[in-house]
């Protein structure tokens, strides 16, 4: 393991053998405390020494990797597509003044848009600062992947209502 004393902290390259939130990808060398390799990161079997040996073995890894989040990307980028123009309508019983009984939820959404589009999304990825309480139009912000991002319009009408 390369150490190098940097004022009080020792910090070491580390190679990654699986994908650690917020420090890197597998197959990536980078740069973390001593103590954190040490600690963590080996005897997790998270992190080896970033030999010329284990840099190609987990060459074709990272290879993989970074395919798969092509895919993913470019499956989120489709959906957006899909989901652009897209008004998702909700009936529902209301008070006079417009408030709804029932209120439409992420789960709503997510349920909605599954039957639409035939795509899951997991109900944390839209973006609801609290459920829709009143009738009308409502715009709600869906995350689908990394900084890809869509706003998926919502009408709430009453349940019963004619149509004129």
């Amino acid at each position: 393991m390369s150490r190098v004393k940097t004022g009080v902290i020792t910090i070491a390259k580390v190679l990654l053998t699986k994908t650690v939130d917020r420090l890197g990808h597998v197959g990536e060398v980078v740069t973390v405390a001593d103590g954190y390799a040490r600690n963590y990161l080996f005897p997790q079997g998270l992190g080896i020494e970033p030999t010329e040996h284990n840099v190609a073995k987990y060459a074709k890894e990272r290879a993989a990797h970074e395919a798969e989040m092509l895919k993913r990307e470019e499956k989120a980028r489709l959906l957006r597509d899909k989901l652009a123009d897209v008004t998702l309508t909700y009936e529902r019983k209301a008070h006079d003044d417009d408030r709804l009984y029932g209120s439409v939820r992420a789960d709503d959404i997510v349920a909605q848009i599954e039957e639409l589009v035939g795509e899951h999304i997991e109900g944390s990825r839209v973006h609801l600062d609290h459920a829709i309480e009143t009738l009308g139009a409502h715009a709600v912000t869906i995350s689908l992947y990394k900084d890809i991002a869509v706003d998926v319009r919502i009408q709430v009408n009453e349940e019963g209502a004619k149509e004129e």
